[in-house]
């Protein structure tokens, strides 16, 4: 009997111990911090041995095969020596997709990938598909795998968890953008991150597809100096192009095989130019899998967007309170403040994963007239943009942020969380500063 040991006892952990336990594997799964009581409950019911608060070398050393979970990085000293051991480390996804024959849509990208994700299922499932959406959102794939049959999958996939694959392969890949996030992992360098990026597509053959943004320059710097396998098909909003998706008087064309207009970009249920290219790639992942356009164009009507991103939480006074708490760099925060139309308070900060403001000053001059700091070392934001916006405030929680927020605002004005940054100095993780947002304005 093979043994397999999980790495971190979190959602991607929990998920490849059961599909191990499915297939037959001893399983063990050790965490060196506590694992959350709703996934040990799993564990304890599964009768899956585990351990919390320590990783117990002899138990560790013994497998045959071990899956690291994305957040622990590959440079720590126990991966480290399980590879010079010649033990396999691989990630879930690598893990799961050799016990699925089915279809897999695997979306990456620093920013849009959850609604892109999300968007592609809504699409799939409407026109009658037994799809399962999952990956770095909602039940890891691993678990799906074990427990459900479904013949396609949607995964929004990280870098992270794209840095542990070997032979996994995505039928359709999608690369929504990139712009430099999560540097502290790879060793500050951009193009460590974007080669990590692009991994989604190194299995890929010439029956398989790239969906990307053909207005990214990174994605086509990276393209222009690599060989690819899978036919690409890209997308833009600047541009007509031969094949693949772009805008002709704001209707939105599709050119695989033959031309077709989708809709009208003002009918899309979600606004904003960064949605219309998350429209565009997901329909035409759906269109690949021959989804009716008809099918996907009704279904761009009425999809609900993302909680915690550009979601419109409350108008009070005239003043619209939008949650953006997803936003933790510098490109989603863009997107937010070139989505706004109103003179705009901006909520901002948290821990920095090394941001470079300077590409937002064009946007705060114009669009925004009062900056209120969310975080405990504003030290950059205020050293950028003190001198371009004529209200400055730090804050040191959501409640008080969106009081001064709503103290600086007028009617007419739009009161905007998109932070920039990571909450762990303040907050669990995004969706409990996008929680706590809410809540403070309910409390107004």
């Amino acid at each position: 009997m093979k043994r397999l040991v999980a790495l971190g006892g979190g959602e991607s952990g929990v998920g490849t111990a059961l599909l191990g336990k499915e297939k037959g594997f001893e399983v063990f799964v050790s965490d060196k911090g506590c694992i959350a009581e709703r996934y040990k409950k799993v564990l304890l019911h599964n009768s899956i041995d585990f351990e919390e608060n320590k990783h117990t070398e002899s138990e560790i050393f013994n497998a045959d095969v071990v899956m690291k979970s994305p957040g622990i990085p590959d440079g720590v000293k126990l991966v480290q020596e399980l590879i010079s051991k010649g033990i396999k480390v691989i990630s879930e996804i690598e893990f799961a997709a050799e016990f699925t024959k089915a279809k897999i849509i695997g979306i990456t990208g620093s920013n849009g990938k959850t609604t892109t994700t999300l968007l592609a299922g809504h699409v799939l499932k409407r026109a009658g598909l037994n799809v399962g959406v999952g990956g770095n959102i909602g039940d890891s794939f691993a678990q799906q795998v074990a427990q459900r049959d479904y013949s396609e999958y949607v995964l929004e996939l990280s870098s992270f968890q794209l840095d542990g694959i070997i032979e996994f392969k995505p039928h359709i890949a999608i690369i929504t953008n990139i712009s430099a996030d999560h540097l502290d992992r790879y060793e500050y360098s951009f193009d460590k991150y974007i080669a990590s990026k692009f991994q989604i597509t190194k299995n890929q053959t010439k029956d398989d597809f790239l969906i990307y943004d053909a207005d990214d320059e990174a994605i086509q710097n990276w393209l222009s100096k690599n060989k690819v396998n899978a036919k690409k098909v890209p997308f833009s909003v600047e541009k007509e192009l031969e094949y693949g998706a772009f805008l002709r008087q704001d209707k939105i064309i599709m050119k695989l095989t033959t031309e077709e207009i989708l809709m009208n970009v003002s009918e899309l249920a979600l606004k904003g130019k960064h949605n219309t290219k998350n429209a565009m790639a997901a329909s035409m992942a759906a269109r690949l899998l021959q989804v009716r356009k008809e099918t996907i164009a009704e279904s761009l009507l009425d999809f609900e967007g993302v909680a915690h991103r550009l979601e419109y939480v409350q108008k009070i006074n005239g003043v619209q309170f939008i949650n953006d708490s997803k936003a933790t760099n510098i490109n989603a925060v863009f997107y937010a403040l070139e989505c706004m139309d109103s003179p705009t308070v901006w909520i901002v900060g948290g821990v920095d994963k090394g941001n470079d403001y300077t590409d937002l000053l064009p946007l705060v001059r114009e669009k925004v007239k009062a900056i209120v700091c969310l975080g405990l070392d504003n030290e950059k934001i205020i050293e950028t943009f003190g001198s371009v916006v004529d209200v400055m405030v730090e804050t040191a929680g959501a409640e008080e942020a969106v009081k001064v927020a709503n103290k600086v605002a007028k009617a007419g004005d739009v009161v905007l969380l998109s932070p920039a940054c990571a909450s762990f100095d303040l907050f669990e993780n995004y969706e409990d500063r996008g929680n706590k947002f809410k809540e403070a304005i309910k409390n107004l």
